[in-house]
């Protein structure tokens, strides 16, 4: 079988650190969320901190009237606030919580809907842990982003503007003192929120490398373990590991530099409020109510300054998570379901002058011509590499030719149906698909109804295959394993044969079944594959002697073009290096 290229992809824009507000918003808003969950936590949330702005003011009363009467009604009414202030809060904090896991729950699945729709070619170029990554890994950073950070954001902004605005009121002097300290603030902590965002844009790129080379080596065990490269693979999972590793220290650094700077920030800004306040206590120009009830004011910005502070760190980790996202859900997808139905029956398939290439500059098939009349078996022979089973490819539309056109009666396919053309399309390779499961759920895998036992019995021994699922413990129940690895090669094989007459398909594209199979699950294989082809449009890339002899038509495929067609004998007198092919292939 050729080698498949990787065809290129479109480079997309960045935003160099910037975040995209608007792509952001598009992107939830594709996840039609509900906004009322996000509009009511945040209403309750305002609620709740501005009972959290009331306390320090009944607290100034309170501190006033010590050594007098205790104010009974006023601590009352503290105790009340704190107490509606703390549930307010927690039904703010679920409703918001809803909200993010209802967007980041319709935002996979958009993406898995996507994902399952995408071009072949995009996944001849990426790795599925990669993709695996996009799923789980960057939409939780949104979902952070948008249930954590931007509510808190928001309470903390209406929390530090309240405060100040009640401090100003209270001593305009005192609050200058301390709003001067912001600038400062924000000047040392700017470099750190803008490397902080970077350094978590590496970490999501090279978490979800991580996942695709170790989603790779896990699904090739056996070939890791034959191959004795479990010291390889150590060494290149220890290296990309730690990489993460060296992300995760600079990350940890500079997360751990923002909380002391902000923390001593605000602790000096803290002290020099203080000893400012009790000099003016001491000369008799400020109550001690107002002093206690002006920290307390002072506490409760120090807070919502490191929530805001962390909320454009989160807002920089979170763009690189946006960026690819929306790269993923801008990628084509195949249109399954635009086109009209057309019966693959009675009709002549063809390739027309057909040009195709994986990769730009490096053609595959060149000028390709063939027909398959109805009812009759074509046969693709020719050296490996030569683009027969890219032929095959390009017949189940997983591509689309540069140049040229494949035709059902004379008719261009890409106008029919996508998911109707392949429902009538039978395809068998060398190395038939096996999902984890039981029998009877890789047998029935994509049907549109439901099947009998009998009904499922009855293709089993049409290829040959009822014997052994028989034999199974569980029977048609029986657990296959990942990728099919509790049935032999041959059985795999049989399966699929079975899955193929489950389909009933009008064609019938055969890709070397038998090539890989020990001669009794060859023969047994074989005998299957030859009732399956009865009444059936075959195509088969050959890999017996007898297939390529009982041909209808041969088509020997050289460098990705035709050199000749014609029957064997045919073949064997007019083409040379059919005959030369024939003779080393098979020992004539």
């Amino acid at each position: 079988m050729e080698r498949r290229m990787a065809a290129p992809r479109t480079a997309k824009k960045r935003q160099n650190g910037k975040f995209d507000f608007k792509g952001f918003l598009h992107l939830i808003r594709q996840t039609k969320p509900k906004y009322w969950q996000l509009w009511v936590g945040l209403t309750l949330g305002l609620i709740a901190t501005g009972a959290q702005l009331a306390v320090p003011k009944f607290a100034q009363s309170l501190i006033n009237g010590l050594g007098h009467a205790m104010n009974q009604p006023l601590l009352i009414g503290v105790i009340v606030l704190f107490v509606v202030s703390a549930a307010v809060s927690a039904i703010s904090g679920a409703l918001l919580g809803f909200f993010g896991e209802n967007v980041v729950a319709r935002l996979r699945s958009n993406l898995w809907q996507k994902l399952v729709r995408l071009r072949v070619s995009y996944f001849d170029n990426v790795k599925t842990g990669e993709m695996t990554s996009r799923l789980v890994n960057d939409t939780m950073q949104i979902k952070d982003l948008l249930a954590n950070s931007f509510p808190q954001m928001v309470t903390s902004l209406f929390q530090l503007v309240g405060a100040l605005v009640i401090m100003l009121l209270m001593d305009w002097r005192m609050t200058a003192i301390m709003f001067s300290a912001v600038p400062l603030m924000m000047l040392v902590m700017w470099p750190i929120m803008r490397q902080s965002g970077r350094i978590g844009h590496q970490r999501q790129d090279a978490m979800a490398a991580f996942s695709g080379e170790t989603d790779e080596t896990l699904s090739e065990i056996r070939l890791v373990k034959s191959s004795n490269a479990e010291s390889y693979e150590t060494q290149t999972g220890t290296e990309q590991i730690q990489d993460l590793y060296r992300i995760g220290l600079r990350e940890a650094i500079y997360d751990a530099i923002a909380s002391p700077v902000m923390t001593a920030t605000m602790l000096a800004v803290f002290v020099g409020v203080l000893a400012y306040a009790a000099v003016r206590v001491s000369a008799g120009t400020m109550s001690m109510g107002t002093m206690f009830s002006f920290m307390m004011y002072l506490f409760q910005i120090i807070g919502p300054a490191g929530t805001l502070a962390r909320f454009f760190t989160d807002l920089s980790k979170a763009n690189g998570s946006t960026e690819r996202v929306r790269d993923l859900l801008s990628e084509p997808e195949e249109a399954l379901s635009e086109g009209t139905p057309q019966s693959v029956s009675d009709a002549t398939l063809a390739m027309e002058h057909v040009d195709f290439a994986y990769e730009d500059g490096q053609p595959i098939l060149h000028d390709v011509n063939f027909d398959a009349k109805p009812n009759t078996v074509v046969a693709f022979a020719g050296p490996s590499g030569g683009g027969k089973s890219t032929i095959f490819g390009l017949l189940e539309r997983y591509y689309q030719p540069q140049n040229g056109q494949v035709t059902l009666g004379g008719a261009d396919v890409r106008d029919f149906n996508l998911s109707d053309w392949r429902s009538q399309i039978g395809y068998v390779s060398q190395d038939s698909a096996i999902m984890a499961g039981t029998i009877r759920h890789n047998l029935t895998y994509g049907a549109d109804r439901n099947f009998t036992d009998d009904e499922l019995w009855h293709v089993l021994k049409l290829a040959s295959a009822d014997g052994f699922v028989a034999k199974m413990t569980d029977g048609l129940d029986t657990q296959v394993g990942e990728r099919g690895v509790k049935v032999s090669g041959g059985q795999r094989q049989r399966l699929a044969i079975a899955r193929a007459f489950l389909r009933d398909p009008k064609i019938l594209l055969l890709d070397e079944a038998t090539a890989s199979l020990d001669s009794e699950s060859e023969a047994m294989v074989q005998q299957a594959l030859t009732e399956l082809m009865k009444g059936r449009t075959t195509l088969i890339i050959a890999h017996r002697l007898s297939t390529i002899v009982d041909a209808d038509n041969i088509y020997f495929i050289e460098d990705g073009h035709v050199s000749g067609h014609g029957t064997h004998h045919e073949l064997m007198e007019s083409l040379p290096l059919y005959r030369d092919y024939v003779r080393i292939q098979f020992k004539e």
